[in-house]
């Protein structure tokens, strides 16, 4: 008999004995006076048993069978499951097991196992976070993660994403060998293909977004020479999105969070998809993307969306490219990466002056394009013009020779007086 317990047989006892009334017993237990009353009975009829509960020691009819129990514990402890946590375990188990339990269910299985979790649980700290903005599209948080996200069968390998602030929605993501302008350049267009051009986005300050010669001196300042840019802040800035560089990781939190959040599901879900390779991790991410946005995304404040579509005109190709400068030499022809390329063009009134600078972009796939005002003219490799070879001619020697007089020179015939003195002494 539980304390609780106890207690009501002490006040039922003195109820039937006549020292209290049935008001004041109700009064005492904190029940009705008509609960009071069935227990009175149910003391008088059974003694002590009465007052305990008739559902102790029977087990629940909607209990999980023994049987279940122990399959949950074999999984959760088999290598195609290791290292889930107890929210995408009960997930994985209704979607590939059939077994459909709640999270709270699985933990308390595994800690009658005494199975640790996956993560310590920590006690939450104490900040204030930044307000979600009200409206899609206003501001786009983009990083990549290098991790070994097909852990032994594959190298480690970084997963580019970007997630909408105001949703919690990935918009982009694409997996690459290592961390590259690439790769920005490939969830930015996604991002503009499915949602549109957001009004800003936030990254951190590396290379990628920024040029190491973006520090003005105060001259350059007073010239009003613009602010160099990376190749990534250059096409920003022709789409017209404002681009924020954050000084901290936590700064941009939510990212940092989804990146938590991919490391700890995707890598058992590449698993149970049996993918080895980049490629084919590739091929799978518009699934694992579409899953994580229907359990994670939520709606915005304001329904109306802040993406803008692309203008008339504007081709991510030749945005979302390579950026360089070149002079344009005689026969419209410029020299880029060790090779010739001539204007391939069928109107002969595109032409553009001798000795231009202009700009030549180079698109992911690898094709050559000049962009001058506005405007832009596809290159074509052509041979190089072969130079003249000259013969050597030998220079003349610069140095002098000795000249050697000859035997009748009149040189030889003059005889020194000193000389001719000390032979005729000899």
């Amino acid at each position: 008999m539980s304390k609780k317990e106890l207690k009501r047989y002490k006040v039922i006892e003195q109820l039937i004995q006549g020292f209290i009334t049935g008001g004041e017993a109700a009064e005492l237990l904190g029940l009705s006076t008509r609960q009071v009353y069935r227990l009175k009975k149910r003391v008088l009829e059974e003694g002590e048993t009465g007052i305990i509960h008739k559902n102790r020691g029977r087990k629940p009819a909607h209990a999980l069978p023994d049987e279940t129990k122990q399959n949950i514990l074999a999984l959760l402890s088999s290598d195609r499951y290791r290292n889930c946590n107890d929210h995408h375990f009960a997930e994985l188990l209704a979607k590939y097991e059939g077994i459909r339990v709640s999270p709270s269910t699985v933990r308390r299985i595994r800690c009658e196992a005494k199975m640790k979790p996956k993560r310590k649980r920590r006690p939450p700290k104490a900040h204030r976070p930044r307000e979600r903005k009200p409206q899609a599209g206003m501001l786009v948080q983009m990083d990549a993660s290098p991790h070994h996200w097909l852990e032994e069968r594959s190298q480690p390998f970084s997963l580019h994403a970007a997630i909408d602030d105001a949703t919690g929605k990935i918009v982009g993501a694409v997996f690459r060998p290592q961390e590259d302008t690439a790769g920005y350049f490939m969830i930015t267009r996604q991002m503009i293909e499915n949602e549109g051009i957001p009004m800003s986005i936030y990254s951190d300050r590396h290379n990628i977004f920024r040029s190491p010669k973006e520090e003005q001196t105060i001259e350059q300042e007073l010239a009003g020479e613009p602010i160099a840019l990376s190749q990534f802040g250059q096409a920003l800035k022709e789409l017209g999105v404002t681009h924020i560089k954050a000084t901290t990781p936590q700064a941009k939190g939510r990212i940092e969070r989804l990146f938590e959040t991919l490391q700890d599901r995707w890598v058992v879900e590449l698993r149970l998809r049996n993918v080895n390779t980049l490629e084919e991790a590739n091929r799978i991410l518009p699934e694992l993307i579409e899953d994580y946005n229907q359990k994670f995304a939520v709606e915005p404040r304001d329904p109306e969306s802040a993406f803008v579509p692309l203008e008339p005109g504007q081709l991510l190709d030749l945005i979302l490219c390579y950026r360089d400068e070149r002079t344009l030499g005689p026969g419209e022809t410029i020299s880029y990466q060790g090779k010739t390329y001539k204007i391939h063009t069928t109107d002969p009134n595109q032409t553009i002056p001798l000795k231009t600078r202009v700009e030549v972009r180079q698109t992911l796939d690898g094709e050559l394009f000049i962009w001058y005002k506005g405007k832009s003219y596809p290159l074509q490799e052509t041979a190089k013009p072969q130079r003249q070879t000259v013969p050597e001619q030998k220079k003349a020697s610069s140095e002098k020779k000795s000249h050697k007089p000859a035997a009748n020179h009149p040189w030889r015939q003059y005889k020194h007086p000193i000389t001719s003195r000390i032979s005729q002494r000899a």
